[in-house]
């Protein structure tokens, strides 16, 4: 029995002896033999991985994406996100490679237009397949390296990935992405631990390396979802940034075009390209008020914008409140009537102001394609935009007004001599083939000065506004009439035949001529003009040689008797004969000429 007790103990110590032999000598061949291959394999499956996410959102962020490979053209903002990639990332190195090899983007400067020797990436980008490298290289060869590693040590070698990642287009191969990433730290730190887990004992070695590995790649992998979510929201932020620095970029450009648009309709093409561009998410339209103030004239759309022809200023609680309205961000709203018919979906409404006073009005409502909380989110840069427009609009405003009034005449509301003369000028040009004809009707009131000593000049500005009235109906289109001075005006009718020149003119005597007029309680006198007619290129081609000839017809008709109208070249008839004399018609009756002088102190 002792016997059998002694050979059962020493069995045990025997087998404990053995087992921890076998135990120590599995344990250090384990620990010799183990943690590299898993650490390689952990190392292998995570950067796989991550460069399938790099991939995504390096293509997502170019604006040609994977068409940027075909054509290895690049716009400024792909190249500024792709140079700021390494310092939000734990990227330090990274190339953009043709399906031929050709490098066209890298990180280092020095690399572009050099071409890939590896025979193995083209054939792995070719099969759509990851091709992982692992090589020790110098801390002199990592770039960035203080931005990617916490510690540094010059004299260590550092193991680095090359991940070539292979670009499809359309389901063909066209190019490869290449990432270098430092993995010294992650790698160290995965061989300590799984290191730790092998030495325990052989007895346990499968189990505690199961756990071990189990335990690492959960902690590896929440180690590297912290990295990616600390890296997701400093790229978030950048994002932010270079979003909020685009949407700056964009308005100084709206600015300076629209500052220098030269009209209002011109403004409004260049907001319709504009708006369509910086807010695709808005279907948008404008409204102006117009000049009776009484409802608002729909302007210009984009992006499938609605815009009715007219809308009455109460039918916008914008317009009503003075102030922006978002409909669909409070629990009770009320839908502007020229939001009708309505799908209950998100819409603005900014006032659009000039120098303080309400000139309009910005209409934008949500595509159908977008989300409510995408589409309010623009609503700042929309409010931005809409200021940028309100402040061209009123520069626009001011302009013409200023421009209106250099060249008109401030008591009849006509065009000034500056203006006739450049319009004339214009005209005599488009005249330049001798084929349109420019007539130009020199008008002078008969006996004007005596008409205001007897009966004050404020009777005669009421004429002289009366008379302007008349002048001014007669003309459209591209036809003006000007007040040259004192009583002298003259109109510029272009490409008029001589028959309707002839009817024209003795239509505008007969309406001088038949002005009733009272002023403060009296009648006062019959208005008649003298008038003179001239034409281009048959009285010259230059604009004071037609309005000299006009100006002297003027004086013939004063000469033989007043209230009519003679033609360059032709002296007018008697008070009894026509008064509107042909171009080719001859002198009939002379009559008692006054003098010039004469008629000029009239």
């Amino acid at each position: 029995m002792r016997f059998v007790r002694r050979f059962r103990n020493w069995f045990w110590v025997a087998s404990v002896v053995v087992f921890a032999g076998l135990t120590a000598t599995g344990g250090y061949w384990a620990h010799r033999m183990l943690p590299e291959p898993i650490v390689k394999w952990m190392l292998d499956t995570d950067i796989q991985t991550q460069a399938q996410l790099w991939q995504r959102r390096i293509l997502s962020q170019i604006s040609s994406g994977a068409g940027a490979f075909e054509d290895q053209q690049l716009s400024d903002a792909d190249l500024e996100f792709l140079r700021l990639v390494p310092n939000t990332s734990d990227i330090y190195r990274m190339k953009l490679v043709s399906d031929e090899g050709l490098v066209f983007w890298s990180t280092r400067p020095e690399d572009i237009g050099s071409t890939l020797a590896n025979s193995k990436v083209r054939a792995a980008g070719i099969s759509g397949e990851f091709l992982l490298e692992a090589s020790q290289k110098d801390a002199s060869e990592i770039d960035g390296l203080a931005i990617h590693s916490l510690e540094i040590d010059t004299t260590k070698r550092h193991l680095v990935y090359e991940v070539y990642t292979p670009v499809f287009q359309d389901g063909a191969y066209v190019g490869t992405l290449v990432f270098f990433k430092d993995v010294t730290g992650l790698h160290d730190v995965l061989y300590e631990r799984v290191d730790k887990g092998v030495t325990y004992g052989a007895l346990a070695l499968i189990l505690v390396m199961l756990g071990t590995a189990v335990f690492m790649v959960r902690t590896s992998r929440n180690q590297m979802r912290r990295i990616d979510d600390r890296n997701s929201e400093e790229r978030e932020i950048l994002e932010n940034q270079m979003q909020l620095a685009k949407e700056v970029k964009l308005l100084g450009e709206l600015n300076e075009w629209l500052q220098s648009s030269r009209s209002l309709d011109e403004l409004f093409d260049m907001v319709i390209k504009f708006m369509s561009h910086m807010l695709p998410e808005c279907a948008g339209s404008i409204y102006v008020y117009s000049n009776s103030r009484d409802v608002l004239d729909g302007v210009s759309s984009w992006n499938d914008g609605v815009v009715k022809r007219h809308i009455h200023p109460e039918a916008c609680w914008g317009l009503r409140r003075g102030r922006t309205y978002t409909y669909g961000t409070s629990e009770v709203d009320f839908i502007c009537e020229h939001a009708e018919p309505h799908d209950d979906s998100p819409y603005f409404c900014f006032p659009v102001l000039a120098h303080g006073e309400t000139v309009g009005l910005m209409h934008l409502k949500k595509r159908p394609d977008v989300s409510d909380h995408d589409f309010l989110a623009v609503r700042k840069l929309a409010q931005m935009c809409a200021e940028q427009i309100s402040m061209a609009i009123a520069n626009v405003r001011m302009r013409d007004q200023l421009q209106e009034q250099s060249i008109r005449d401030p008591l009849t509301g006509l065009f000034n001599r500056r203006h006739m003369i450049d319009r004339l000028r214009h005209l005599v040009d488009l005249s330049g083939d001798r084929t349109r004809a420019v007539h130009v009707i020199y008008l002078d009131l008969d006996h004007f000065k005596r008409f205001n000593d007897t009966h004050g000049h404020d009777a005669g500005d009421y004429v002289l506004r009366a008379v302007g009235e008349v002048l001014d109906a007669s003309c459209s289109d591209d036809e003006v009439a000007c007040r040259m001075g004192g009583e002298e005006f003259v109109i510029l009718w272009p490409d008029l035949a001589d028959a309707e020149l002839k009817h024209r003119l003795d239509a505008l005597r007969s309406k001088i001529t038949g002005l009733s007029l009272n002023y403060q309680t009296k009648n006062l006198p019959k208005v008649t003009a003298s008038i003179g007619v001239a034409s281009s290129p048959q009285h010259g081609t230059l604009p004071q040689d037609i309005l000299r000839a006009a100006d002297e017809a003027m004086y013939d008709a004063k000469n033989n008797g007043r209230d009519r109208i003679v033609f360059a070249g032709h002296p007018s008839r008697s008070a009894t004969a026509p008064l509107v004399l042909s171009k080719d018609e001859a002198l009939s009756e002379e009559e008692a000429k006054p003098s010039k002088g004469d008629i000029a102190a009239e």
